[in-house]
């Protein structure tokens, strides 16, 4: 660690960090340091200054900053620059709630919140997105090469001209798909001849109102009401949609592999990301040359982005957090991590001053030397079961000592099945006899790559495991 802080002061030295207005006026000089630090105004409105995008593009990386709610509730924010040396510009100011990031190979041009940039450095701002909140760019579906869709935390989807940069609208996702709670849409990804977008509107237990909906052009279809946050993939190594939600059980992990969606479960590392205020963007991202890693519920993951027989099986834990990290890249060869840190959010917490967030460099590798991996989640909680159906395959590779907590409702035997060769084929490992309740504690060192669980009677159910 002491090695990666020296080599990181040395590529920062001296450098001056210069904040500066659109004009091009220095307005504040800081000593450089081996990580970013950027903030909001103090008053009178203070919220937040997360950072809700990176993306390096034109020798740079580019960095946009948000508040919450909307351009009222916050002030000081805008589009940064940021060179090889660690010096950060404020190149626009724009008081807005953004976090989208793309970039359009046929156009030579990045999108990052309302904002267009060349391969030169130069940005356009999108003046008809000024009050609206970005949360995802897309490929378009009928036009790549002239058009991209734009959606919006409210649900309103947009396609933009990437070289006029006016938008239309197209729909609205939350009258689409009658979505009656509050909608708080974040992430979206074009795959497999469908868009694919996700809502984590999800503020109290058993709710179903939030989603992950996936569109053809023609019409929107519910995958499923729960809360739901990322969309990613690659246009290539077979091109799977990789999407995270959760819901009261566990983190939910759904792959559409060759126009069938899969779903697997990951557990929870904490419930400090439970409700949709407190998620915070958490994305899929590469960060290595065809290597993804996945941040859900305070547990990052790696991930292989191509299926292996038909399956996802390339899927690990690496570490728990309690940062919240709106966004993640590669810049310069190292790892950088955006950040949401001080949210005085109009002083509703009172020992928050002014907003500001860091932007944390490392190396991947060092997420090795963060928390153990550890968790709790299962298939089922508190849910109407039937005899035969088995449950979803839950992760059990990468972890420690496991358990396993079952009750049911009425007397019922529960098969434990373990799939470890992550292919679809289920081996019998235990039957497990529930009368109320019971539990199962694996040897030491026992793992595979999934577990699922299957009951015998009709029955109320739950199952948690507890990784340790």
């Amino acid at each position: 660690m002491t090695t990666r802080r020296n080599a990181l002061a040395v590529l920062a030295g001296s450098a001056a960090t210069a904040l500066a207005q659109s004009a091009g006026s220095v307005i504040e000089k800081t000593p450089g340091l081996p990580n970013i630090g950027l903030r909001a105004d103090s008053g009178p409105l203070r919220s937040e200054c997360g950072v809700g995008a990176l993306m390096p593009w034109a020798e740079s990386l580019w960095a946009i900053t948000y508040n919450s709610h909307t351009p009222r509730t916050g002030t000081g924010l805008g589009l940064y620059r940021i060179d090889d040396r660690l010096r950060a510009e404020l190149v626009h100011k724009h008081d807005g709630t953004h976090a989208n990031r793309f970039l359009h190979k046929e156009s030579g041009q990045v999108f990052i919140g309302p904002y267009a940039i060349d391969m030169k450095g130069n940005h356009r701002f999108m003046d008809e997105f000024r009050l609206h909140r970005l949360t995802a760019t897309m490929t378009h579906l009928t036009d790549p090469a002239n058009r991209v869709y734009m959606q919006t935390m409210e649900g309103l989807l947009f396609e933009v001209d990437v070289q006029t940069l006016k938008p239309r609208l197209i729909c609205d996702v939350v009258k689409e798909n009658q979505v009656k709670a509050r909608p708080h849409f974040k992430g979206g990804f074009t795959g497999q001849g469908r868009v694919v977008v996700a809502n984590n509107g999800f503020y109290e237990y058993g709710e179903d109102q939030a989603g992950l909906f996936e569109y053809d052009g023609k019409r929107w279809r519910r995958l499923s009401g729960k809360p739901h946050m990322e969309c990613a993939g690659r246009e290539n190594l077979g091109n799977v949609v990789f999407c995270t939600g959760w819901d009261e059980a566990s983190v939910l992990f759904w792959a559409l592999v060759k126009g069938n969606w899969q779903l697997y479960r990951l557990p929870k590392a904490s419930h400090a990301f439970q409700q949709a205020w407190q998620t915070e963007w958490m994305r899929i991202r590469e960060v290595e040359t065809e290597h993804f890693m996945v941040d859900i519920h305070g547990m990052f993951y790696e991930l292989q982005p191509m299926p292996f027989e038909g399956r996802i099986w390339g899927i690990k834990p690496v570490c728990q957090h309690l940062r919240i990290i709106p966004d993640y890249c590669s810049f310069r060869g190292m790892l950088a991590l955006g950040g949401n840190e001080t949210t005085p959010n109009g002083g509703a917490y009172s020992v928050a001053g002014q907003p500001q967030s860091g932007i944390w460099f490392g190396k991947l590798d060092d997420l090795w030397q963060w928390g153990k991996p550890a968790g709790w989640g299962g298939p089922w909680r508190k849910r109407q079961v039937k005899a035969g159906v088995p449950s979803e395959p839950f992760l059990m590779t990468g972890f420690d000592k496991k358990m396993v907590h079952v009750k049911t409702d009425r007397p019922a035997s529960i098969d434990i099945e373990i799939d470890f060769l992550g292919d679809g084929s289920w081996e019998k490992y235990e039957m497990l006899r529930v009368s109320g309740y019971t539990r199962h504690i694996f040897p030491s060192g026992f793992s595979a790559h999934w577990v699922r669980l299957t009951p015998s009677v009709d029955c109320t159910a739950s199952a948690e495991f507890f990784y340790t």
